[in-house]
Order: C-alpha cells, then structure tokens, then sequence
C-alpha cells in the first residue's frame, strides 16, 4: 500500500496562493505544519506503521515528512528523492493563478488536472517521474505501507506509471491532492490498483 501526501501549506491564511514549484524552496507555515501533524494523527489512529517514508528535497514536503513520522516514534526516517521533486512551472513560477490563466488559459490548465499533460513553458520531465514510480511498484513489497510526501505537480505521475491505475484515475474528479491531503494506492492480491482514497484530508 501506498500513501502520498501533499505537503501542507506554504500560504497564510489570506495571502494570495501562487504557483510554487521547484524553484521556490517555501517553508510550511503553522497551519501547514498542524496539517503534518493532523496527518501523523490520523494516520496512527488507522494503525499505520510506515516501512518506509520518501520525500522530496523541498523543506515544504521534508517537513511534513517528519511531523507524520513524529506520530509514530521519529521511524523511519525520511528518505531524499529528487524523482519527487516538485515541478518547474516556468514563466509561471511564483505567479498569482490569475495571471497564470491570462497567459495558459483554462482549458491548459484543466488537462493539467484531468491528464497531467503540462501547459506550454512548464518543465516536468513526466518520463523521470514515472520511472521513479515503477521502481517503486517493481520493488519486493515492504512490510508495512509504503509513505511518499511530495508535492500537487508531482504526485499526480503515480497514476501514470501502470496501466491499471491510469484506468483508474479516469474516475477521479481531479489528479490534483490538496494541501495536507493524501491518495491511497493498494494493489490487491489478482495484482489490480485501486484507488480508495485521493484528495483526503483528516
């Protein structure tokens, strides 16, 4: 079983949210880090002993990574990936959505969510990423579930690294995770994915 997170929030409450990616190294704000620990909360009160947990390099994902492993004794620790890190949105890095509209457009921007197909100018290196995510699933099975913390543009490449699951995002209403949510990926014993959760928040 899989668990990925997205990081918790790097906007106070009030601020107008921008498109952030792997040029902008945010720290998580005090909601986003009651979000990590809302989340360590949570997932304890399921009895999820982690096996493994991987992030990504940013201080955003790392520490929402360390509030959930907090729940749990400080075990494991975070392992580093950089096929999680997040992606570069360009032109567009560091700009408010609306000005981002004014130069993609709705229409980029919703195949984005529905597809993981990238708008014009963005730098996602998608091959990278689902190779990432293939090693993972080809890995011998751990012996507990397996946690990712990563960010919205790069968790979304999960659904694209198996056929089964690409069939099983189309009933997704949006690729996109919320801050300080989660996605469940489990494969079942006939070897089909199941998504059961996407876009959880505790």
């Amino acid at each position: 079983m899989f668990v990925i997170v997205r990081h918790g929030n790097t906007f106070a409450a009030g601020e107008p949210p921008r498109r952030i990616g792997a040029r902008t190294d945010l720290p998580l704000t005090d909601d986003g880090r009651a979000q990590g620990e809302a989340l360590g909360a949570h997932f304890a009160a399921l009895g999820w002993c982690f096996a493994r947990v991987l992030a990504s390099p940013l201080l955003r994902t790392r520490a929402t990574a360390q509030a959930i492993v907090g729940a749990q004794g400080g075990l494991p620790a975070p392992v580093i990936c950089d096929w999680l890190a997040e992606i570069d949105h360009g032109p567009d890095e560091d700009k408010d959505e609306a000005t981002v509209l004014a130069r993609i457009g709705h229409d980029a921007l919703a195949a984005w969510d529905a597809q993981a197909l990238p708008p014009p100018g963005w730098r996602v290196d998608a091959e990278r990423r689902i190779e990432g995510w293939r090693a993972l699933f080809a890995a011998p099975p751990a012996d507990g579930p397996v946690l990712l913390v990563t960010s919205n543009g790069a968790a979304r490449f999960a659904l694209l690294a198996d056929p089964g699951l690409t069939v099983a995002m189309r009933g997704l209403p949006s690729l996109k995770l919320p801050t300080g949510g989660y996605g469940l990926l489990r494969r079942e014993a006939d070897g089909a994915w199941r998504i059961p959760v996407w876009g959880q928040r505790p």
